[in-house]
């Protein structure tokens, strides 16, 4: 039977090796300019243009036509969506797998709301990916997956907070007074799926630190690690200090896609791990 994961864009994958893989675009506006996430972008054209964008900018998530259209004719679905709290690509992805089982009735769709994004999505896709070379069943996957999730994390730090201000995230006020300060935001991905700050640290070697003891405090010793980043030198600095950690983790770094960018912006970074 065709087996297909299929995820949104906010997972920064536009393909993937180990299984039939599809990415639905997310979009991001700002004024009359629409950037769609997808294999066209430049994610540093997108930044560049939202730095000097005055108003506001806003994203928009993908139709459940989209999604169906993403499922091809394969017999077993998987959808990987960004969370619930932050977008409508999951409920969107609902509806689609409702009027693909009503046409299929005797194909499978399950859709996951990975209650995050970013780098701990692709953990979650991987993990998909693997457990269908092994052979194991769809209705298998489908408990296997939700137990898994309660294994990874995400842990974040950025920069600028203006894309969180102006979807509402984070109060002006909030962000006015990090930035003067010279602070960085150091957040989570909570259990509901709601992005979270943690801790707020002036300078970078307490951002780094920050986000260690984030590491630290779900039982982090090993495993996978995925960074996705706007900020070469921090993604460098965490990689070396994580292998002091767990000298034998396997750690892959990325630049930010889109989506990804958008929230994190100049600067920021996200690492999704297992704990």
């Amino acid at each position: 039977m065709a087996f297909k994961i299929v995820a949104d864009s906010s997972s920064d994958l536009l393909v993937f090796d180990g299984a039939d893989f599809a990415s639905v675009p997310l979009s991001i506006m700002a004024g009359e300019r629409t950037f769609v996430d997808d294999a066209t972008l430049n994610p540093r054209e997108m930044l560049d243009y939202l730095a000097t964008y005055k108003g506001r900018s806003t994203t928009a998530c993908p139709n459940p036509d989209a999604w169906r259209e993403a499922f091809g004719e394969a017999d077993e679905v998987v959808c990987v969506a960004i969370t619930s709290n932050l977008s409508g690509s999951c409920n969107a992805a609902m509806i689609a797998k409702e009027d693909y089982l009503r046409l299929h009735p005797e194909r499978k769709v399950l859709v996951v709301d990975s209650l995050s994004t970013g780098p701990e999505m692709v953990l979650l896709i991987e993990k998909l990916a693997q457990w269908h070379q092994e052979g194991y069943t769809f209705e298998a996957i489908e408990k296997m997956i939700a137990e898994y999730q309660k294994t990874t994390h995400l842990t974040f730090a950025l920069e600028s907070l203006r894309s969180l201000v102006n979807n509402g995230r984070v109060s002006p006020a909030v962000a006015a007074l990090a930035g003067l300060l010279n602070i960085r935001i150091v957040g989570i991905a909570s259990d509901v799926g709601t992005l979270q700050p943690v801790s707020k640290c002036r300078g970078e070697k307490r951002t780094q630190q920050g986000l260690i003891d984030v590491m630290k405090s779900h039982g982090f010793k090993g495993g996978k690690v995925r960074i996705a980043h706007n900020n070469p030198r921090l993604a460098e600095i965490m990689t070396g200090l994580i292998r002091e950690i767990a000298p034998d983790a396997d750690i892959q770094v990325y630049q930010a896609r889109g989506l990804v960018s958008f929230y994190a912006e100049d600067g920021g970074i996200l690492i999704g791990y297992e704990g």
